[in-house]
């Protein structure tokens, strides 16, 4: 068997995307199973792989994990992304939570009919440029630093810069107001394992069309 650690998930980003960042920024190579059919969700099921009969699961150092977070703060502490004490820890843990909160704003977004987008864009904006992307921008001022927490790369600038690339995907302008965000995206993007991961032809998904959100649909609501 493959030292490797394996993801579980279908083949998009969803709440996995996280995982694939944090594993490729710490220049570890990964391997992915994906869920095609809800008869591979299953499996996995009936066999005792998810605790909680839910992906995404990383088979990772002998264990099954699952729950987002969880499978996040093992691989940020393996790999010295955590922080260098508790303190430091404790601001990575509060920015994270507001990235996974506007994360899920995000992702939300993809997979809504067709006739509720306009009015969950409008707000999923409203809160990107008015409540965190300012807290974020404000951060990196008040620290002086290149990296949100301490003078290195953490869990918590790894993840704010999958959420920056993902709001530009959505709106190209965003940055127009946060001119240290934008010198932090492009600072953080020349990194060589993210620079790496975000080439054409790595594991990092595109955004979800029509084609993954049925696939969706199709494993986890049917």
């Amino acid at each position: 068997m493959s030292g490797k650690p394996k993801l579980h998930y279908f083949n998009g980003r969803g709440r996995m995307e996280t995982i694939r960042w944090l594993l490729a920024a710490a220049g570890v190579e990964f391997e992915e199973s994906f869920l095609e059919k809800k008869e591979d969700l299953t499996k996995l099921q009936n066999d005792g792989s998810l605790l909680f009969q839910q992906v995404p699961m990383v088979e990772i150092d002998g264990m099954k994990l699952v729950q987002t977070r969880a499978i996040a703060n093992y691989i940020s502490t393996k790999y010295n992304l955590y922080g260098k004490d508790l303190k430091e820890r404790a601001l990575i843990d509060m920015y994270v939570e507001g990235l996974f909160d506007l994360n899920d704003l995000l992702m939300t977004h993809e997979i809504l009919p067709a006739d509720k987008k306009d009015q969950h864009f409008a707000n999923m904006m409203d809160k990107a440029e008015n409540r965190y992307l300012p807290v974020f921008e404000k951060v990196l001022k008040d620290h002086g630093k290149d990296f949100l927490v301490g003078n290195q790369l953490s869990r918590a600038d790894v993840q704010l810069l999958e959420i920056l690339i993902m709001a530009e995907e959505f709106k190209p302008d965003i940055f127009a107001k946060f001119p240290l965000l934008q010198s932090f995206k492009a600072k953080l993007g020349n990194i060589p394992t993210i620079k790496k991961f975000l080439q054409p032809g790595s594991q990092r998904k595109p955004p979800s069309d029509e084609k993954v959100v049925d696939q969706v649909m199709k494993i986890f609501y049917s």
